[in-house]
């Protein structure tokens, strides 16, 4: 009688599994980070306010500081985004999605659209006094999406040799 053992012939399977979980963290963890600095990069530093659909300027470089991104291990998942501030308003995903807010205080906003007018000339939109609890409208400023799709492309990439024996 012949004794064949046919296992020997397979993968060490404990072995390939620990490979790829090692691999499938490497890579969404480098996806997470090229996200995370795709929307860093797109938030500028200048005055004002940006256009509506484009990324949000910086004043005080805190919404750049604030985007983290960190790998989940109860569902093996990466999670790219701002931090939650310690404030009542909601800030950052107002800034991705619109929205609206309740002005806390009276203050002076510009209102109108900044840019050129028909001769060339730049206009910065006209000044109004906002009364404290007047609800103020934001329109979409999107930066966490768009880093997203950009940076969606080089994802096959990453894999690509990813599972390493060792």
């Amino acid at each position: 009688m012949i004794d064949l053992r046919i296992k020997k012939l397979f993968f060490d399977q404990p072995k390939v599994q620990r490979a790829t979980d090692k691999a499938r963290r490497r890579v969404l963890s480098r996806a997470g980070a090229f996200i995370r600095q795709t929307a860093r990069t797109s938030i500028r530093k200048r005055k004002g306010a940006s256009p509506p659909g484009s990324p949000p300027y910086s004043h005080v470089g805190l919404l750049r500081r604030l985007i983290l991104f960190g790998y989940d291990q109860r569902t093996d998942s990466v999670v790219v985004g701002p931090v939650k501030l310690n404030k009542p308003s909601d800030a950052p995903h107002t800034l991705e999605f619109g929205g609206t807010t309740v002005a806390r205080r009276t203050m002076l906003v510009r209102v109108g659209d900044t840019g050129r007018d028909r001769r060339g000339r730049f206009t910065r939109g006209k000044r109004q006094l906002v009364k404290a609890g007047t609800r103020l409208v934001y329109k979409p400023r999107p930066y966490m999406g768009p880093a997203m799709q950009k940076e969606l492309p080089k994802f096959p990439e990453l894999w690509l040799n990813s599972i390493r024996p060792g």
